[in-house]
């Protein structure tokens, strides 16, 4: 397979594979098929053996992985716009979430996902940002591993803690900010920051695969939680992007491309981005396609996307636009100024007209030049337009050649690990230390006490003596006694021999 049919309009509208890494625009009003439209070009791009990324917002696009219902109204569409071999058929689906709950979890490192994507989702000030600049280089200087959010709070307090000295070497901390930092770190846990920081990271080589007949395997995430936090969604998707265009090799222009990335509410990427994040993004979308990548921003309107973006986007599908509002009929405006002029249709009039299953479509044919837009009537997917059930997600889960290498976390020795080690050696060094103090204090006291027990020792034994030798007490004692004695016994003998004579007057 060479192409993907779109759809028809007055001819068969083809989206060649050879071109389908210039980049594309799904764009249109809720409700205008817009989601049918990515089924089909996801299968499309499966049957051609190219691997596919797409999130998942609403939730129905996991009807990619089970096979549609037999319903006579789209066999008669795929025949009246001459859809060939068509029959109801899943595509291999691989789950993903953030969260771990409708899919495997999708983990990356603080260390990969750097210090500038990392302020952007903690939406911290260029001061605040700055820290992590330093954070980060400190982490780099003493080898110590960034992995998940505890390594970050062991860096931040380690940095609490040693202000002056960090202040001095890196560049001035402040303590206001550091306490910032850590709240944001806060919110950020209770957003799933957590299931998001961690091992095991994922490898983009899983993103690429292909199954056992040669399709390309969709990837798709679970978005329908996450797009309630807009700028960790952006930001993961734009990691992602970034981590494709740093590890893949340059391949040039390929006869079909190495994996498409569908980017659904891709305007979130661009709201209150600041300067250097737009740059970068651009940089990407510029870039990208020499490494095999296809990206396809999906929005409600192409001013949604930066000039500089938007006119890196050869294959565009436009569905309905409604002009309610001056803002939406500028919407219209833009939308009909960015394709090739048909001379048989009024752009800035049939958006505002088409019906849900058709699309105002262009893409680039020979030589990379776009056609003329076309009224299209799309193609209807193969697959089962709906969401899946809980149970039937779960065993399309249970299938899964990833689930053994990522459902369970890992946690390996890192920063957080090490400096409470350090904290621990410093405790027990500090500990010995008091100790040894308290001996030597204990062993000064002793000696200053002996000459006193010496002197209270040599007293005793002179008053009260020893073994060998009487005491004073003693000694005294027992001369009193004689003295006593002797004087008593004189009176005693007196008046004895006084009685026997007489006595005497």
């Amino acid at each position: 397979m060479t192409d993907i049919l779109i759809g028809k309009g007055e001819q068969p509208v083809t989206l060649l594979a050879r071109y389908a890494n210039r980049h594309g625009l799904v764009a249109g009003a809720t409700g205008t098929g817009k989601t049918v439209s990515l089924m089909v070009l996801a299968e499309g791009f499966s049957r051609m053996g190219v691997p596919v990324f797409m999130a998942d917002v609403k939730g129905d696009v996991s009807g990619l992985a089970k096979a549609g219902d037999n319903n006579s109204k789209v066999q008669q569409r795929a025949e009246r716009i001459g859809v060939e071999g068509y029959a109801n058929e899943a595509s291999p689906v691989l789950f993903w979430d953030l969260y771990g709950q409708e899919g495997h979890p999708v983990r990356t490192t603080v260390s990969e996902i750097g210090p500038t994507l990392l302020s952007r989702i903690l939406d911290l000030s260029d001061t605040q940002a700055g820290i992590i600049e330093i954070l980060f280089r400190m982490a780099d200087d003493q080898g110590l591993l960034l992995l998940d959010l505890d390594d970050l709070r062991a860096l931040l307090g380690f940095i609490a803690e040693n202000r002056k000295q960090i202040s001095a070497e890196y560049g001035l901390v402040s303590a206001q900010s550091v306490a910032a930092i850590q709240r944001a770190l806060l919110a950020f846990e209770r957003e799933g920051g957590t299931s998001f920081l961690g091992e095991p990271a994922l490898e983009i080589t899983d993103l690429m695969r292909t199954d056992l007949n040669g399709r390309g395997v969709i990837s798709v995430l679970a978005a329908n939680q996450l797009i309630l936090k807009p700028r960790l969604y952006s930001t993961f998707l734009l990691w992602l992007l970034s981590e494709l265009f740093e590890n893949l090799p340059e391949v040039g222009d390929l006869e079909k491309p190495k994996l498409v990335f569908f980017f659904d509410e891709s305007h979130l990427l661009f709201d209150d981005a600041p300067p250097v994040l737009q740059q970068k993004v651009e940089q990407v979308v510029r870039m990208i396609r020499s490494k095999g990548v296809g990206i396809y921003f999906c929005s409600q309107s192409p001013d949604d996307l930066p000039d500089e973006v938007l006119g890196q986007l050869g294959n565009r599908v436009q569905h309905a636009l409604r002009a309610y509002t001056p803002r939406d009929q500028k919407a219209v405006k833009t939308a009909a100024e960015t394709f090739v002029p048909n001379p048989g249709l009024d752009v800035a009039q049939v958006i505002s007209q088409l019906a849900v299953g058709e699309a105002l479509v262009s893409t680039l044919q020979e030589g990379g030049v776009p056609m003329p837009v076309e009224r299209t009537l799309v193609s209807p997917p193969r697959c089962f337009m709906g969401a899946l059930s809980a149970e039937e997600r779960a065993a399309v889960r249970s299938r899964s050649p990833v689930g053994s290498k990522y459902d369970s976390p890992v946690n390996r020795e890192s920063a957080y690990e090490i400096l409470n080690q350090r904290t621990l050696q410093r405790e027990a060094v500090q500990t010995a230390a008091n100790e040894k103090a308290a001996q030597e204090n204990d062993v000064k006291e002793k000696a200053k006490a002996a000459p006193a027990a010496e002197e209270r020792s040599a007293l005793s034994d002179f008053l009260w003596g020893t073994k060998r030798r009487q005491g004073m007490v003693e000694t005294m004692a027992k001369q009193t006694a004689r003295t006593v004695g002797s004087q008593l016994g004189r009176k005693i003998l007196r008046g004895l021999l006084g009685s026997i004579m007489g006595g005497s007057k």
